[in-house]
């Protein structure tokens, strides 16, 4: 299947999918259009809130591009390719609908990040987590906020040490990643649409002063995300890092 971002909207309800064959990984390009597209579902009148979901079955999302990382020659390109995620994590942060995360499987890395910056998020029973960021030699500077927000400092603190470690469905909503948990997609979509069902029908208005209320504390994030961004596309080019790649690449 070819890569893909989608807006559909239905009754009120905008729902947002990406998708991309290698387990869907996001290079620049589909990052670039996923903050667009988040954006532009933000803006239309017609969107009350909005569902964000990954196409394929047992992967959310395994973060960045790996081709496109190990290709990153200088700092200006290294800081284009972490500023992607940034900047959907912005997009999703300002953003004046309720976003409600559809987590079907694996979150790795910036798929963590994506997952954090919903305001309500359901998952699977298979939807394990891990912020892998150091085992390939950088850190997961970018996300970091984001998850920290969500999992707080000790849970956040426990994945990036532990890189290599999956942390089950279960763990992530006892740290308040995830809001409910399902055996099956099929058992989530169900819920998923009844409670995008009654958000599209409440007050607009509630909704959008309720959501800044609660990322209340979050205004310097565009300064400070592409700061990150700049830590990461330095650490990128080291002989280090390129190394651990290439060795992570190879197992």
């Amino acid at each position: 299947m070819e890569e893909y971002v989608t807006l559909e909207i239905e009754n009120g309800i905008g729902t947002i999918e990406f998708f991309h064959p290698q387990s869907n990984s996001l290079p620049g390009h589909l990052l670039s259009l996923l903050t667009k597209t988040i954006i532009d579902a933000g803006n239309n009148d017609e969107v009350k809130v909005i569902i964000l979901k990954s196409g394929g079955e047992r992967a959310f999302c395994a973060g960045a591009s790996f081709d496109e990382l190990v290709s990153i020659e200088n700092s200006t390109d290294g800081i284009k390719f972490f500023s992607g995620f940034a900047n959907v994590i912005n997009a999703a942060r300002k953003c004046p609908k309720f976003i409600i995360g559809r987590i079907q499987g694996k979150a790795v890395g910036g798929g963590v990040g994506m997952a954090s910056s919903t305001d309500y998020c359901f998952a699977t029973k298979f939807a394990s987590t891990k912020l892998s960021e150091l085992a390939i030699g950088i850190g997961p500077f970018v996300v970091g906020p984001a998850v920290e927000r969500k999992v707080g400092t000790s849970a956040f603190s426990t994945m990036t040490i532990n890189a290599t470690k999956w942390f089950d469905a279960n763990w992530a909503r006892e740290k308040g990643l995830y809001t409910e948990i399902f055996e099956s997609p099929e058992e989530m979509d169900i819920e998923i649409h009844k409670l995008a069902s009654i958000l599209s029908e409440s007050n607009p208005e509630a909704m959008r002063n309720l959501k800044k209320i609660m990322w209340e504390g979050t205004d310097h994030w565009d300064n400070l995300l592409m700061e990150r961004a700049v830590s990461s596309g330095t650490l990128v080019l080291s002989d280090f890092t390129k190394n651990a790649i290439n060795k992570f690449k190879q197992k």
